[in-house]
């Protein structure tokens, strides 16, 4: 590994991409970060530290159907891609700028699979309906969600499934490096696993 300078974590919301962002970034001394803090499109469907949902985020859940909001999703991603692929060529090239682990579900298969770069090394974490369903029904507080709540996070729920489903395909047609988070006991495992694949089989070029 004395070459790579960026790991590129992706996957659907709630597969754990920041957990394991994180604690690689911990590992290596790296700078750790989410394609969210770079766009947001348009932010999930329910409060967070008190604050209310902002009307444009329940108009778009509620107004779109589960495929339009992949749709959606996927478009705002390959806006996100010049930005993205800007900061991992800055990275990869520069030593000066540092190791750089980034993470978000902006870290789209067929675009990573275009870097051919041997600084640069990629994994995708996917999990299954239930795993989604079952984190981001906590995550929400589902059970105590009133009025549009339920609907805004099922619609939610269709769309991180949905964009598993697509992701998952795209990484095994591309052969590209992937874990199942049901498979995996622990943070821990998971941070060694995901060491094995870059340190093997992840890397790029």
């Amino acid at each position: 590994m004395s070459d790579l300078r960026v790991v590129l974590i992706g996957g659907t919301s709630h597969a754990g991409k920041s957990t394991l962002a994180q604690a690689l970034a911990r590992r290596l001394g790296w700078r750790w970060v989410s394609t969210d803090s770079l766009g947001r499109h348009p932010g999930r469907p329910w409060a967070v530290d008190a604050r209310p949902i902002p009307a444009h985020v329940t108009e778009h859940y509620l107004s779109l159907s589960v495929g339009d909001l992949t749709t959606e999703q996927l478009s705002h991603y390959e806006r996100m891609w010049p930005v993205i692929r800007s900061l991992v060529e800055t990275h990869a090239r520069d030593h000066d700028a540092g190791g750089l682990v980034l993470e978000g579900s902006g870290v789209w298969p067929d675009r990573v699979a275009g870097i051919s770069d041997s600084a640069v090394a990629a994994i995708w974490l996917t999990a299954s309906a239930a795993t989604v369903r079952s984190r981001i029904y906590s995550a929400s507080r589902y059970a105590d969600l009133v009025d549009d709540g339920p609907i805004l996070v099922d619609k939610f729920v269709g769309r991180s499934i949905r964009y598993n489903e697509i992701m998952l395909s795209a990484v095994r047609r591309l052969g590209l490096a992937c874990a199942d988070v049901d498979d995996v006991s622990s943070p821990e495992a998971l941070l060694g696993l995901a060491l094995q694949i870059v340190d093997r089989g992840g890397r790029l070029g």
